[in-house]
């Protein structure tokens, strides 16, 4: 359980690091480059996942020794795919459908992500 413990919190600060790179591409391409809040959100996701897989396969989880890093890359995306699929659709979902404020829907989005990410990495990525 101290070992599962750890690992959250190296997660978490790998994933408060990944969030604020998120954040900031998000806001300066919104509000700086005049861009749609979905679009903004798919470019500050992309940016975020690369920080995220160098980080996170260094500090957060043990590398498997059955797969080699280009396997391990492919996966990691994948798996990213998905949560910017999830991110997207709360995007679109809470800023056009709902017209809620474009700020507060991806601090949902982002909660959600970071549950799906943390579950599907260990379970895909982290050696057992």
């Amino acid at each position: 359980m101290r070992g599962l413990l750890a690992q959250l919190a190296k997660f978490g600060v790998v994933g408060v690091l990944a969030t604020l790179i998120d954040f900031v591409v998000l806001i300066a391409l919104t509000e700086l480059g005049g861009w749609d809040p979905v679009l903004s959100a798919a470019v500050s996701f992309v940016v975020s996942v690369v920080f995220n897989y160098v980080a996170s396969m260094r500090f957060v989880f043990t590398r498997r020794e059955d797969l080699g890093r280009a396997e391990e890359l492919v996966i990691f995306v994948a798996l990213s795919v998905v949560g910017l699929l999830i991110n997207e659709a709360l995007m679109w979902l809470g800023t056009s459908a709902l017209s809620l404020n474009y700020v507060l829907v991806k601090v949902v989005a982002t909660a959600l992500v970071m549950l799906w990410n943390f579950c599907s990495r260990k379970r895909w990525l982290e050696a057992h």
